[in-house]
Order: structure tokens, then sequence, then C-alpha cells
């Protein structure tokens, strides 16, 4: 018992030797000694153009790939190229295999067995690979056109994403705290807006 309030006293006293041991510093006499200057940095952002994004998306479908040299973004111009040009060679060696096998199947309709498969490749042969190379060809001039519309939605989505707002002053931050209540403990997000 006597311990506790040994305990006790020596906890009072030690705060009360604290609390009387701090000192506060006037804020008048410093007098006009120093300035105070309050250092601000306001960053200047360029103004945000509605009209950029349909003018980056209009660019992109009169040029491949001008959309992507509008938004600055020049590294994406041969990947554009590459894509709608594989798209443009696939669909240009199926229509000249097409071509083949129809005029060799034309050929044999007339009578003639002088064309480059007889004897490999039969009449029916040539009936299936017509309709293989077609529609190898209509699938590549889809897949050219899907990589060109591609091509438009980049750009536009380049052009809306290079004046989003990522700056310092927004912040979203995750947080944890505990609920006395439930006794236990809670996780969220904290949206900050600094202004």
């Amino acid at each position: 018992m006597l311990s506790k309030h040994l305990c006790s006293l020596v906890c009072f006293l030690t705060f009360s030797l604290l609390s009387f041991s701090q000192t506060q510093i006037d804020s008048t006499a410093l007098g006009d000694t120093q300035d105070f200057k309050l250092e601000t940095t306001v960053e200047k952002r360029p103004p945000i153009n509605p009209l950029s994004p349909s003018k980056a998306a209009f660019y992109s479908a009169v040029l491949p790939g001008l959309g992507q040299a509008y938004n600055k973004k020049y590294w994406k111009i041969p990947i554009v190229y590459a894509a709608i040009g594989t798209g443009v060679y696939f669909y240009i060696s199926n229509n000249n295999l097409l071509n083949s096998y129809r005029d060799a199947y034309k050929r044999r309709l007339a009578g003639y067995e002088d064309d480059e498969y007889f004897g490999r490749v039969s009449t029916d042969g040539l009936i299936r690979a017509q309709q293989v190379y077609r529609r190898n060809q209509e699938l590549a001039l889809l897949i050219t056109i899907g990589l060109y519309a591609l091509n438009i939605v980049d750009a536009n989505v380049d052009a809306h994403l290079l004046q989003y707002n990522v700056d310092e002053n927004l912040a979203v931050r995750p947080h944890v705290k505990y609920n006395q209540m439930e006794n236990a403990t809670d996780m969220g997000l904290t949206v900050n807006f600094k202004f």
C-alpha cells in the first residue's frame, strides 16, 4: 500500500515539474529583427483543352500514327504501323493464294490440266482451299480494321490521360482505425484535397 502511494507521488511530482519547466516564447519580443516570409510554390499547369482528345482521334483516323505524334508519344508510331502492316500483309497473302486456287479451279472446269496444282491437289481440294483462304482473307481484314480502330482509341485515351490531374494536392491514402465499440480494426481510404 505504501509503495502504491509512493509511486503515485513520484509520478505526480514528475509531471508537475515537467509542466513548470516549459518556457514560452513571447512572439512580440522578436520585434522587427526577423522578417517572416511564407514560401509557396505554385505550379502553373497548362490549361485543359477539352478538344484535344477528339483532335488526336481525328488525326489517327486520317493517318494512323498521327494522333500518337500529336500526343508526343512517338515510340507508339512504329507499333501502330507494324500492327496494321501485319494485318495488310496477311490479307494480301491470302488474297493471292485464293486467286491462285481459283484460277486453277477455273482452268480445270474448262478442261485444261496444266495448272500448278495438277497431280497434287484434286478438284475438291481446290474448292476447300478456296474456302479456307477466303475465310483467312476475311479474318485478316477484320483484324486489320480492329487494329485501325484500336489506333484511334489509343490516341483518344492517351490525350485524355495527358490532361489527367496527378497532383500532390489530391491524395488517396489507406488508413486503419480501431473500433472500440466492436473491438475490431476497421480499414478504409482517406481522400485528401488541398486547396
